[in-house]
């Protein structure tokens, strides 16, 4: 995958989300943060993530939806269990990912970071196909923004403890960085 100088991915399904605004400082992207999702909870393979990125979620579908209205919420990319990937936010831009959050003495971690999001939950097994998507885009965001190294890149329990759980205890960190040393 190819990331261009506004840092849209190439050959990714590209969605027009709203939910975004300018970088203070575009030269300081430095920090993937990884997430999960999944609308209705455990629940994948439904249009309710794509809804909530794009702002036009109906929040009368579920009832678990409630405390949803009028939130504008965003990430850079979503990952389906598929592995079929969309990009919401270009990485040149400041997607609404991380919330109240601190990495390395540094807060509001939206102004220097990538959020990715993985459909799946904290406590069920994410998809080789997503390690293999998420691994390449990974490698992709590296080469375009080389102050992102593996010790920069965390959940978002890292930078939110005791706020966020995601990615979870599901998520496979060692395979994760067997797979992004392999394939550099």
């Amino acid at each position: 995958m190819k990331i261009d100088l506004n840092g849209v991915m190439s050959n990714t399904l590209q969605r027009s989300c709203t939910h975004f605004d300018e970088r203070l400082d575009n030269t300081d992207i430095s920090l993937l943060v990884i997430h999960n999702i999944s609308l209705p909870a455990g629940q994948f393979g439904t249009p309710f993530v794509d809804d909530l990125f794009m702002g036009s979620l109906n929040c009368n579908a579920h009832n678990s939806f409630a405390d949803l209205e009028g939130v504008r919420v965003s990430a850079h990319c979503f990952i389906k269990r598929t592995g079929e990937i969309l990009q919401y936010v270009p990485f040149s831009k400041r997607a609404w990912h991380a919330g109240l959050s601190e990495f390395a003495g540094q807060t509001a971690c939206n102004n220097f970071s990538i959020g990715i999001e993985l459909e799946g939950t904290d406590t069920t097994a994410y998809t080789l196909a997503q390690y293999k998507v998420l691994t390449s885009v990974v490698q992709s965001i590296m080469q375009r923004y080389p102050k992102i190294t593996p010790s920069r890149i965390v959940g978002h329990c890292d930078i939110a403890p005791g706020r966020k759980t995601d990615p979870g205890d599901s998520f496979d960190w060692r395979l994760f960085f067997n797979m992004l040393e392999q394939s550099s």
